[in-house]
């Protein structure tokens, strides 16, 4: 394994976080650009959890590749599912609605975006020395594709249509691709 497989290992680990950081910018901007502690957190969150699931999956060997590889996907789904499906059942419910960020939710999202990056630590256990480097690599790839996927948002979310709900879908087909595709 080659610096730049650990690179592209890691874009393509970010790309869930930078997908759901998109959405939750256009769910929960208003009129101008911020950047509140709580999307801080979440960009944050969303590195640590994308560069400690690997050292799960490296340290827990065999058997956490076998949970992962038969469970992650339903239990991405799941929590995908089911923060879509309540941000598309508000779009419909009430008005005016903005989407806020809190701990809770940024962890679940969390989470949700990075279980299946625990199965990409099998892939150092022959190469163990490339371990540390490449979680370093990979929590700061999904760090920035987070922050990218923040500012983007802010401004697709300027386009009219109703955000929430289409963030929602968003969501849950993120969820079916982790669960189906990967």
């Amino acid at each position: 394994m080659t610096l730049w497989d650990i690179i592209l290992l890691a874009i393509g680990l970010a790309m869930d976080c930078f997908s759901v950081s998109v959405v939750q910018s256009i769910c929960s901007q208003g009129g101008r650009f911020r950047l509140p502690a709580m999307v801080i957190w979440m960009i944050v969150a969303f590195g640590l959890f994308q560069g400690a699931m690997p050292l799960i999956g490296y340290y827990a060997g065999g058997v956490a590749e076998d949970f992962v590889n038969r469970y992650a996907g339903w239990v991405a789904l799941v929590l995908l599912g089911f923060i879509g499906g309540k941000m598309i059942w508000d779009s419909f419910h009430e008005e005016e609605h903005t989407h806020q960020l809190n701990f809770w939710y940024v962890l679940l999202l969390a989470v949700a975006t990075s279980i299946d990056a625990a199965v990409s630590g099998i892939l150092f256990v022959p190469v163990s020395e490339l371990l540390w480097e490449a979680v370093a690599i990979i929590a700061f790839t999904s760090s920035l594709f987070s922050l990218i996927g923040y500012v983007l948002g802010h401004y697709i979310g300027r386009l009219p249509f109703n955000a929430e709900r289409v963030g929602g879908i968003i969501l849950v087909l993120i969820g079916l691709k982790i669960c189906f595709l990967s």
